[in-house]
């Protein structure tokens, strides 16, 4: 009897121990994938600017503002800033924020 009752209160350890290992990686998962979608969508509308605009439109200058305020507040707030246009993560404040404008230089 006392083996069983062990075995159930490891069981419940585990679980406990489990779910507060998920309630606290929720949100960390969640904040990465909501600086991601931020930095990812100033990126795509900056690149959209530029294209229908020109790199140096007063549309452009907002999206390119835009990405500059998305990179800064994850790295401010997550110590790292999601790279769009290389899929990854940086952890140094390296970011260029006319990393862009060098992407239309020449015609395709």
């Amino acid at each position: 009897m006392k083996l069983k009752t062990q075995w159930i209160q490891h069981a419940l350890g585990a679980a406990a121990l489990l779910a507060a290992f998920l309630f606290v990686a929720a949100p960390v998962v969640r904040a990465d994938e909501d600086c991601q979608k931020r930095v990812a969508k100033a990126d795509h509308k900056l690149h959209e600017a530029i294209e229908h605009h020109g790199v140096q439109s007063p549309e452009a200058e907002h999206w390119r503002h835009e990405l500059r305020e998305a990179r800064a507040y994850c790295y401010e707030h997550d110590h790292r800033w999601w790279d769009e246009d290389t899929h990854r993560w940086h952890t140094d404040r390296d970011w260029d924020d006319h990393d862009h404008d060098h992407d239309f230089d020449h015609p395709h």
